[in-house]
């Protein structure tokens, strides 16, 4: 089975699932060699209310969805599962992630095999079958269809400066100093 296949299998598996836990299946990515792939299941509160979900859910939720990708079995051999939260750059692959992720920046990747492929901007939402987003002042509406990849572009606040640490012998050491020896 191709890792596209296996990717769409555990989602289907662990969607079905996941209700009765109280958790939304953000993405499943399947990487690293065929030896031993590595499973990686993105999770989150089922209600979108409620903060992200801390490294103590995650670690409460790791028995049914590694159960889960037990009985759905779609390696031969070894798999290496890792459960997490959807990080700072969540993927978005549902209709429902696109709305409600508007206004968010992020980074798309397209299907498509002619023209512009890749694109980053704010995201507007869903204008009937088309992802809307503002890139560099200019709308551009790519069908749903052909999103390949869409991922949230984390905003760093680095406007607030780190103190400066100490050396050995008492001389500030920032980002920025060297030493010659």
């Amino acid at each position: 089975m191709d890792r596209d296949t296996v990717r769409r299998q555990l989602l289907d598996v662990l969607e079905a699932k996941a209700a009765e836990h109280g958790v939304d299946v953000v993405d499943v990515e399947v990487e690293g060699a065929t030896q031993r792939p590595v499973v990686c299941v993105r999770i989150d509160h089922a209600d979108e209310s409620m903060p992200t979900i801390t490294l103590d859910e995650v670690s409460a939720q790791t028995d049914w969805v590694s159960e889960a990708v037990e009985d759905a079995d779609p390696f031969a051999g070894a798999y290496v599962l890792e459960v997490s939260s959807p990080g700072m750059d969540r993927p978005l692959r549902r209709r429902r992630d696109f709305e409600r992720f508007a206004g968010e920046e992020v980074s798309l990747a397209t299907t498509a095999t002619e023209g512009r492929r890749r694109y980053t901007g704010t995201l507007e939402g869903l204008d009937g079958d088309d992802v809307v987003l503002t890139c560099d002042g200019r709308e551009e509406r790519i069908p749903f269809d052909e999103v390949r990849t869409c991922k949230i572009r984390p905003a760093y606040d680095f406007s607030t400066p780190k103190p400066a640490k100490r050396g050995k012998k008492g001389k500030a050491e920032g980002p920025s100093a060297s030493k010659q020896h």
